[in-house]
Formats: structure tokens, sequence, C-alpha cells
């Protein structure tokens, strides 16, 4: 299993119904929002999409103002600037995974700390980038002093925040010292912020940093806070002028149908659904973890910010608890193929409290 959300291999090919806590959507599902107002969408179906994208950025701005206030908190001590990412700081993709790839392509060489999400190293490989691997501690943290030793070597980093699979931030005051050498000596930062939302009014974001840091090139997305996989709408946003050009450059035109816009239109200022979205995610991801750690068999549950969680399983590997599971009608994410993590790693999505409950029943009757 190379990523998580794949019910068709084991489920809607074979007819068979299956609950997927390997895709790490939201469960809420699509906002109302956006559903209410599908017609609009339809509407322009046939007509091309502007190439230039200007209301779609426009969306995008008005979010990212909102965003810097709404999920930041007293604790986010970053000197008050004018605010430098306007519609041309944006880059638009067919998904995260398009700025992902086309961002690392970019470069001759990166940085990338593991174990995280696959498509960085892939991307990497693909653009003949030369690699050098970050290890997590022990904890499963970022090892900073590696990071910054590392950055000497290579022109860029990428990092997730929070990071895929186990659910850690970046410390911002040992970051600090990166971001500067960064600046400073002309390297990139490419910070994976698709799940930054679950990590609630915490200001875990590094917007703020994007406004007075060059270096940053932050990367978004509707799929999984706004639970639209299906919709294919990621963002780059950089004060670099230049790096968005570059990446614009390389792109295909009219890369994002009008469906994604009027997605971002309606979704992106639905304050309720983020309301909810939040309320859901404390309560749940407590409530999960908990349980979790009650299990015999689960050795050690990683402390998480997003809205999945990462276990180190004991007396069984994942490929055996995966197929125990999967007979149940449960898809759980077996995690051998994160460099850094073996055999005895899973992650579980965590979802609405009926589909938690049945996951923690479904793992209590297993007969290990």
């Amino acid at each position: 299993m190379e990523h998580g959300g794949d019910v068709y291999t084991e489920g809607l090919f074979k007819g068979k119904k299956l609950i997927d806590f390997s895709s790490n959507i939201n469960p809420l599902g699509v906002p109302k929002s956006f559903k209410n107002h599908i017609e609009e969408a339809l509407d322009s179906v046939e007509r091309y999409p502007d190439i230039q994208y200007r209301k779609l950025k426009g969306y995008i701005v008005d979010y990212i103002k909102f965003s810097k206030d709404y999920f930041g908190n007293e604790l986010t001590h970053i000197e008050r600037v004018d605010s430098k990412l306007y519609e041309d700081s944006i880059v638009l993709g067919n998904g995260a995974a398009e700025i992902i790839d086309l961002s690392i392509s970019c470069f001759k060489s990166v940085c990338l700390t593991v174990p995280s999400f696959v498509e960085y190293e892939k991307s990497a490989l693909k653009w003949g980038c030369d690699i050098k691997y970050s290890f997590l501690t022990k904890d499963l943290e970022y090892d900073y002093d590696d990071i910054y030793l590392k950055l000497k070597e290579t022109e860029a980093l990428v990092i997730g925040n929070p990071n895929n699979p186990n659910g850690s931030v970046i410390d911002r005051n040992k970051f600090k010292k990166i971001m500067d050498y960064c600046e400073k000596n002309n390297k990139k930062i490419i910070i994976d912020e698709a799940f930054i939302e679950f990590t609630g009014k915490r200001g875990f974001s590094f917007l703020k940093e994007a406004e007075s840091y060059s270096c940053i090139f932050i990367i978004k997305a509707l799929t999984k806070f706004y639970a639209m996989p299906g919709i294919r709408l990621g963002y780059g946003i950089s004060a670099d002028k230049e790096m968005i050009k570059k990446i614009e450059s390389k792109q295909n035109p009219w890369n994002v149908n009008c469906f994604a816009e009027i997605a971002a239109k309606y979704s992106l200022s639905d304050k309720e659904y983020i309301e909810k979205s939040l309320e859901w995610v404390e309560v749940e991801r407590e409530f999960i973890t908990e349980e979790l750690k009650s299990l015999a068999f689960i050795e050690r549950v990683y402390n998480t910010y997003s809205n999945f969680i990462l276990c180190k399983l004991q007396e069984l590997d994942c490929n055996s608890l995966y197929n125990l599971c999967l007979d149940k009608g449960v898809v759980i994410r077996k995690c051998d193929n994160f460099m850094g993590l073996d055999k005895d790693y899973v992650r579980f999505a965590i979802k609405d409290r009926v589909c938690n409950e049945l996951l923690i029943k479904t793992l209590r009757s297993l007969k290990i």
C-alpha cells in the first residue's frame, strides 16, 4: 500500500463495502456551502476557466488573511509586517501533489525529513535530485541540529507541518535558526501544511513567517480538512515571486477546473463548517488516543496534532493486523513503506464517534 484511501482494490472492485481508516479525510464530508452552490460551477462548464485564475487566487488570499488570525494564538510571536502574500504570491495546482512535485523540481538537491509523505522522495528521485535524509528522533520528533547540517549540503528542505505519518509539528523556536540560515544563504524551505487546520487554534502554521521570510514556500490544499480529494485543488504560497513564476512556467494551462474554483469560493469562507470540524477533531482525537492506549498489542501511541494516529505494534506486525481488520471490513494504513519505519507501525485515521467506536470494537475483538 503506497498511500491510504485505496478502497478500490480490496473494496469497490470486489463489491465489498469497507470502512476506510487509511485515508485522513474530514468525516464531516463536503461542506454544504459548496454543495448548495454546485450549480454555479455547472453554469461555467461550457467556458474555459480564467487562465490567470484571478477570482480563485482572490479567495485564497482572503483565506490566508483569515487563517493567520483564526488559527493563530497569543503564542505566535512574529513581528507585524505588511502582508506580502497577494495573488502573485500564489501558484495553483491540480492537488497538493502537483505543487509538491513541481516545487521539488526547482532544485538539484534536497533534504527530506523521514519518515514523511512518500511523494516527497518519489518526486525528488523523478527529478534526479541528490537527496540527504534527516531521520526523526527516537520519539519521532524533528532533529533540528541534523536538519541544519544537512542543509549545508542541499538547496532546499522539504518538511511536513504536521508531519505525515505521525502528526508532529515544527517547533517554532528550534526552527528559527534554520529559517535564518536559509534566508541568509538562499536556501528554500518547502513546508507541507496539508493537515494544518486539524491542529486547531494553536498557531502552528508558518503563514506569518512566510510574509517575512522569502525562503519559505508553504503548500496547502482542500483535500483533507475540506474533505474534497476528488476536487484536486492545491496551492503554494511564497513571498518569493520568482519561485512562483518558475513553477507556473512548468504547468499546463487550465490545470484547475471550475468545480475547484467554486469549492474554494464557498468552503474556505464557511466558518460554521470550520468550527464544527475543530470541535470534532479535538474531542475524537482525545477519545481514540486513549482507547488505542488500552490495547495490549499496541506498544506505543504517538502524540499527534492531526487527524490520524501512528501506533507501534507488539505481538504482531502491520501485515497481520491489516489482514485481520480487512476480514472485518476495516481498512487501516500499513506504514512499512515509510522510510524510517518498519512492519511494527500502523496508522489510523480519526473519524466520527460511530466509526471510531467501531474501530476500537473491531480491534478488541481480534484474536491475537
